[in-house]
């Protein structure tokens, strides 16, 4: 998913360049600055963010926003007419995310009940930051909030004996998990403006043990490193 973002937003600034170059040789007259450019800062990271992130929802609704607000800037469509249609269109594309979740997403539901520990420790960040380092020590589960702060979970040399669970909440905040190589790891995610990233540039298939991370994340994100 790396590559393919980078891909795009590599050819992205190429294009750019190319227009640029041709229209300070004269060889093309390409107005870039065209009424509701301006969108393009909406729909462009919003169409890669498809390709990069696990959570789409987000995604799609901000390339329809700016999808719409482009056509209203172009005169297609009236403003007054796309306010009329944006809550309900946005409100419908939420719900049917949750609808086809729960339907994509069973089986790794169902896997996620069975390690979950009532004993696993829970941290929280409220308006401030943590990390925490779980170097040389076993590893059981744990669950991670960030409300207006950031939590950074360092797993790298941890020890792991068996599949666990990590259950995250990131309301207007961050999260960073750094992951062992030596672990599969599965994802379940309910996200609205938020989402859920994979950055790791090892991932493993075929290891022995699993970790299931439950994610939820409302205008905040988390990122596995």
């Amino acid at each position: 998913m790396n590559k393919m973002s980078n891909l795009l937003w590599g050819l992205v600034f190429i294009v750019i360049g190319v227009i640029f170059g041709l229209n300070a040789l004269d060889i093309t007259h390409i107005n870039i600055f065209f009424d509701g450019w301006w969108t393009l800062f909406i729909i462009v990271p919003c169409f890669i963010g498809l390709f990069k992130d696990k959570e789409k929802t987000s995604n799609l609704i901000g390339i329809i926003i700016g999808l719409c607000l482009l056509l209203g800037c172009l005169d297609v469509i009236e403003f007054a007419f796309i306010w009329k249609l944006m809550v309900p269109v946005i409100l419908v594309m939420i719900g049917l995310s949750f609808v086809f979740k729960d339907t994509l997403n069973k089986k790794v539901k169902k896997e996620i009940k069975k390690p979950n520990k009532k004993d696993a420790k829970e941290y929280c960040s409220c308006f401030s930051g943590q990390t925490i380092d779980f170097d040389k020590e076993e590893f059981k589960g744990c669950t991670l909030s960030a409300i207006f702060g950031s939590v950074k979970c360092d797993l790298k040399n941890s020890i792991i004996k068996e599949d666990i669970v990590i259950n995250a909440t990131s309301i207007f905040g961050g999260i960073d998990i750094l992951i062992p190589e030596d672990v599969n790891v599965k994802i379940n995610s309910t996200s609205i403006f938020g989402g859920v990233s994979d950055e790791r540039k090892n991932k493993t298939k075929d290891a022995k043990y699993t970790i299931y991370i439950n994610v939820t994340a409302m205008f905040g994100g988390v990122e596995l490193k």
